[in-house]
């Protein structure tokens, strides 16, 4: 039986590095029907020449996540502007001859002239491979991870059991520099309306299997998410307004509300380099903004109005504190400060 079809799309701005890695993770997936694309979101360093080389065979990549093999170059790769991706501008003889290539001996990069944020990045990735190729599912993968063999075949499976299911993703680690790591990241969550918050589950615990059955969440991880073409046919895309933050969760709360699970699959498992302490200035900004802007779309106004009345006489005042304390300054606070004013004050704004 074939293979359902998974397009999936990486966002890249400026940390060709991590791309490049996570590419390499990628061409030794067990899966065998799908394709790659790597959104370029207006990089201002040389990214998009250090992809090219990569493709080329010029540039080796190691890690201790997977063995070196140099076998899968060159890449076939198919460069598109990002108006030509939109009007799905390709010649036909090049689109018939790149459909018959393996998923792992080519890659499109589609070229963004500025950064359009992680929700419109993505967007501008999931209409084009959904208007050129139509998969039956696209996957969203940050850039800065690595993933398992098996990762992709474990989340479609469970969604080709059951087609309530519009969303799965993998338990995510923690990527460890000298090993493979086994710190939990994320193993699902359950959304707090009236805080404005979700729990979740097993962060910084390690992973023994406390996590391994399937379950159903309320979110998953935009750092690695599976989702049915036929659902964001339905329900529509990332709400770019959000910009960074906040627009898996607003997807998978939309995709819930029209009668779809959202599943976290613990056997396909991934590896983020993120930092389980430092939060940068603008993930301050935009996390306390779209904060507000998720509440004020999806909560109902009694949960809207207890999480006001939670955030200003608690959370507010806690937060401030702990950011006081980390940094030692007040650029964090002002940074902070904006983002609770701007979710206030301008809802739905670009």
């Amino acid at each position: 039986m074939d293979l359902p079809k998974v397009s999936i799309i990486i966002l890249n701005l400026n940390g060709w590095e991590d791309t490049l890695e996570c590419l390499e993770s990628l061409a030794r997936i067990s899966y065998s029907n799908y394709e790659i694309l790597v959104i370029d979101n207006g990089s201002r360093n040389d990214s998009v020449s250090k992809i090219i080389q990569y493709c080329r065979g010029e540039i080796r990549i190691e890690s201790n996540y997977f063995a070196t093999d140099n076998s899968n170059k060159p890449i076939h790769l198919l460069r598109l502007s990002r108006e030509a991706a939109e009007k799905n501008d390709i010649d036909k003889n090049e689109a018939e001859i790149f459909s018959r290539i393996p998923g792992n001996r080519k890659l499109k990069l589609i070229l963004n002239e500025k950064n359009y944020g992680f929700a419109e990045g993505c967007n501008i990735g999931i209409r084009h491979c959904m208007g050129s190729s139509n998969p039956d599912y696209v996957l969203l993968l940050n850039n800065d991870t690595v993933v398992a063999s098996d990762f992709l075949n474990e989340l479609v499976e469970v969604c080709e059991k059951n087609h309530s299911i519009a969303f799965s993703g993998p338990m995510i680690l923690y990527y460890e520099l000298d090993r493979i790591g086994d710190r939990i990241n994320f193993a699902g969550d359950r959304i707090v309306f009236w805080k404005g918050t979700s729990r979740q589950f097993g962060v910084n615990e390690i992973d023994t299997g406390q996590y391994d059955d399937i379950r159903e969440t309320d979110s998953l991880s935009g750092a690695s998410m599976l989702a049915r073409t036929k659902t964001l046919n339905e329900i529509g895309l990332f709400d770019p307004t959000f910009f960074a933050y906040w627009e898996e969760t607003d997807l998978c709360i939309r995709g819930f509300r029209a009668g779809y699970r959202s599943v976290l699959v613990p056997r396909s498992k991934v590896w983020h380099k993120i930092s389980p302490t430092r939060i940068g200035n603008l993930k301050i900004y935009y996390m306390t903004r779209n904060r507000f802007w998720f509440q004020k779309k999806n909560a109902t106004p009694s949960q809207y109005f207890a999480f006001l009345v939670y955030f200003f006489s608690f959370q507010f005042w806690l937060k401030a504190a702990a950011l006081l304390s980390a940094n030692k300054d007040f650029d964090t606070i002002r940074v902070f400060l904006k983002g609770t004013f701007h979710g206030l004050s301008q809802y739905g704004r670009k």
